[in-house]
């Protein structure tokens, strides 16, 4: 029996997205290794969610090639879904359900073995096992969030997409999604986030992309630019973007 080795588990060529007579992606390139953590940052409007959408397969592009775990997006979704675990600032949680209930409700989604093991560690690598049988509505919001990975993760998804994720987020409730989402890299996941948080986006991500006018305008790694700069990066490459 011969197995396929997918070294890129994200896969994008020429991509282009319209609405109307906009075009918000013109024919961006992008790539992704397995066990990469990526951060998509750029400008309100660049396109990033929109891109999300579409590696999520909730979006169809209007031209190019999406590749997600070996499987080309529009026409292999169901495939991409099952290997996908998705996390935005929106926790898709059903309030009137418990945590138990809601990961219970979406692992019979995936017909996963050992649901209520399953379920077990889940609370536990997100910090919710003491409020496991409490309905959703009487949750932070950062608790929501937590368990909104929790339910992304439970599954073992091989990619995960965040999209800011800390939106709404108190100080507190960052910090401990901070540590969840470290928790998620460890792991071996391979992981693309957006956020406006550049600070806690240095910390987490491996890699850096810059998503402008509908393209990549530059990627870099720690080692490109040193601890604690980020932010000139960024800054540098939007002000080179303008003065082309």
């Amino acid at each position: 029996m011969s197995f396929v080795v997918i070294t890129f588990m994200i896969k994008v060529r020429k991509l282009v997205k319209r609405f109307g007579l906009k075009t918000v992606l013109k024919g961006m390139d992008f790539s992704v290794k397995d066990g990469e953590f990526v951060a998509l940052i750029g400008p309100n409007g660049a396109g990033k969610s929109t891109f999300l959408r579409i590696l999520a397969s909730l979006t169809r592009p209007s031209m190019g090639s999406v590749n997600v775990a070996g499987y080309n997006l529009p026409k292999e979704s169901a495939e991409v879904r099952m290997r996908l675990g998705v996390v935005s600032h929106l926790p898709l949680l059903y309030v009137d359900l418990t945590a138990a209930e809601n990961l219970k409700f979406y692992g019979k989604m995936y017909n996963l073995a050992n649901l209520e093991e399953r379920i077990n560690e889940v609370l536990e690598m997100v910090g919710l096992t003491n409020r496991r049988d409490d309905l959703v509505r009487t949750y932070s919001r950062g608790m929501q969030q937590r368990l909104a990975i929790g339910r992304a993760v439970l599954h073992d998804p091989s990619v995960m997409l965040f999209d800011e994720p800390y939106t709404g987020l108190d100080q507190d409730a960052s910090a401990m999604l901070d540590d969840v989402l470290r928790t998620v890299a460890a792991r071996g996941r391979t992981v693309v986030m957006t956020s406006h948080d550049l600070a806690r986006t240095e910390d987490l991500a491996t890699r850096f992309d810059v998503l402008s006018r509908g393209k990549i305008a530059a990627s870099a790694t720690h080692k490109d630019f040193g601890s604690g700069n980020l932010l000139s990066f960024y800054k540098g490459v939007l002000e080179k973007g303008r003065k082309q």
